[in-house]
């Protein structure tokens, strides 16, 4: 925690502009200890994402209890979104619990237009995945951007 304050001083960075991901698994070792920290950092501005949602041991409670701006749909979910109702299911329930939550929804994984339609189609219009490119080093992303 005084780390991130400190580097976001440093170097003048706009805090709103920062957005720290957890997974599940690491609420399992100290919640109350963690939800401290967030509230802190959220405090100077600070944005959390809790990533992999729906694949650990998924609380209700932590969407009630940590200061999140946003879900992400594991990959797992978004796979196979053409072929399999469940998948669809749990999408679209994950998209709208999000947006009652008043929080942003990102879905991982969108490989093919049929998927980001489909995301698109039932709320979710933020994407990751290798439909708009795969990793690479920032160099070569720079000269992308040219």
């Amino acid at each position: 925690m005084a780390q991130v304050r400190s580097i976001v001083k440093r170097y003048a960075i706009d805090p709103t502009r920062l957005k720290l991901e957890l997974t599940e698994s690491v609420l399992l070792d100290n919640v109350a200890g963690i939800v401290e920290t967030m509230n802190t950092l959220n405090e100077i501005g600070v944005r959390f994402s809790l990533d992999d949602f729906g694949t650990g041991y998924s609380s209700l409670q932590y969407l009630k209890k940590l200061p999140l701006h946003q879900l992400k749909i594991d990959q797992s979910f978004v796979r196979d979104l053409a072929v399999d109702s469940s998948d669809k299911a749990i999408v679209n329930t994950v998209i709208a619990m999000a947006h009652s939550l008043n929080l942003e929804v990102i879905a991982e994984g969108v490989e093919t237009e049929e998927q980001r339609q489909y995301l698109e189609s039932a709320g979710c219009t933020h994407y990751q995945g290798y439909f708009f490119g795969k990793p690479m080093p920032i160099k070569q992303f720079k000269e992308a951007l040219k």
